[in-house]
């Protein structure tokens, strides 16, 4: 089996080593009424939170005029200091009708960084009043390929809660290496890489898909991808190095 080797400098903690699958978590749900008061107009969210309930991102946010009777997800947003953050969210104004939402995560926080494996919850809140509304969550797994299609329940049914992985860092398979430096790091659009002994160069976005590749040059220009996390893999001796690399 292959081994992959990733080094993850952060500031001031250190260097990070966890478990991490990158992959993409489709989310689809038919919403319904509460009975308020401006039905069937309604707005409604639906976002990501770890197993402690912290707030991790918003996949889909349709409120603009109302956006304070989302009580549940203000009150979790708030909490990391970032109320109604919706960064590459799905967003737009009160839906004048009932219907399928759908939105993807693709296991990121709002700072664009890959998060750790383990139990995440959908979290969806919805409201058709100058008051709350209905709030539910569904526990899933990041990680290895799981589904959920969890019972209806009200304001939302038809529930469907998908995650499939494409590329796995185990943390079992993760060893330090200090010889290979990618600098600079966070970078605008050129980074360098530094060592011996260094073929066959990757970039993989964080779906795990491999967006650019050659054997012959340790300097990378990024200027025509988007800004956000990826991961750099390169083939040194007989070893598979990954190293994190953030675009801004």
């Amino acid at each position: 089996m292959k081994r992959f080797v990733l080094i993850m400098f952060i500031a001031i903690t250190g260097i990070q080593l966890s478990a991490q699958t990158s992959g993409k978590l489709d989310v689809s749900v038919t919403t319904s009424s509460t009975g308020g008061n401006y039905a069937p107009k309604n707005i409604v969210a639906i976002w990501i939170e770890d197993e402690s309930g912290n707030f991790v991102k918003t996949l889909l946010a349709y409120a603009e005029k109302r956006i304070q009777h989302l009580n549940t997800w203000e009150k979790a947003t708030n909490a990391k200091g970032s109320m109604y953050n919706r960064t590459d969210a799905i967003t737009g104004a009160t839906k004048s009708s009932h219907g399928t939402r759908t939105c993807s995560w693709n296991g990121t926080d709002y700072n664009k960084n890959l998060v750790a494996d383990g139990k995440y919850f959908v979290c969806m809140e919805l409201t058709d009043k100058n008051a709350t509304g209905n709030f539910s969550k569904f526990e899933f797994t990041k990680g290895e390929n799981n589904s959920v299609s969890p019972q209806n329940v009200a304001s939302f049914s038809s529930v469907n809660i998908v995650w499939e992985a494409t590329a796995t860092l185990n943390n079992k398979e993760i060893t330090s290496e200090n010889n290979i430096q990618i600098f600079p790091n966070p970078t605008k659009n050129i980074f360098h890489i530094r060592g011996e002994n260094i073929t066959d160069i990757e970039i993989l976005n964080v779906a795990g898909s491999v967006i650019f590749k050659n054997n012959s040059t340790t300097r990378i220009d990024m200027s025509n991808f988007k800004n956000g996390i990826y991961l750099v893999r390169m083939k040194v001796g007989n070893q598979i190095i990954i190293k994190k690399l953030v675009k801004e």
